[in-house]
């Protein structure tokens, strides 16, 4: 994957419409004047995506009460989603892409190195999306651990 796939702050956030935990469709327009962290993640259930996903959580009040909506997106599907959101009282909306439209159209799918060996894949990566539907940030690579204080900081929130 090159760079020139990758979204920068002052793109358009590309729009989508996918499903929910619930198989409920999400779309991103809906959140039109609202402030979006949209977050790609690898796998539900997986070690590093549960404590990314805890820490929105354990994170969501002090984020709602700045003005954002959180949703995480993975390829799982609904019901392993539904799963995941009940094993860990996740109180965020989680979306599936099991096509992938919505990981290229945001350059969260591409070549990267997992343990030494090149392999093609879910990139971690956040978005913050503004009210008018332009990103503000974009995050690639990012690690699980510590990534939401580390967007709590670039976002002047309080830790």
């Amino acid at each position: 994957m090159t760079d020139s796939t990758r979204l920068a702050a002052g793109d358009t956030a590309p729009e989508f419409t996918l499903t929910d935990q619930d198989g409920a469709p999400v779309v991103l327009a809906d959140f039109a004047g609202a402030k979006v962290l949209l977050y790609f993640y690898p796998a539900a259930m997986t070690p590093g995506c549960t404590t990314e996903a805890c820490d929105f959580r354990d994170s969501l009040g002090s984020l709602a009460a700045a003005g954002y909506t959180v949703l995480g997106v993975s390829r799982d599907s609904p019901a392993k989603l539904k799963a995941f959101q009940e094993r860990d009282q996740l109180s965020f909306p989680l979306l599936s892409d099991t096509d992938l439209a919505a990981h290229n159209a945001y350059g969260a799918w591409g070549e990267k190195n997992l343990y030494g060996k090149i392999v093609t894949g879910v990139l971690r990566s956040t978005f913050v999306i503004d009210e008018a539907g332009v990103i503000t940030l974009a995050l690639y690579n990012v690690k699980a651990t510590g990534h939401v204080a580390s967007l709590r900081t670039k976002l002047g929130l309080d830790i």
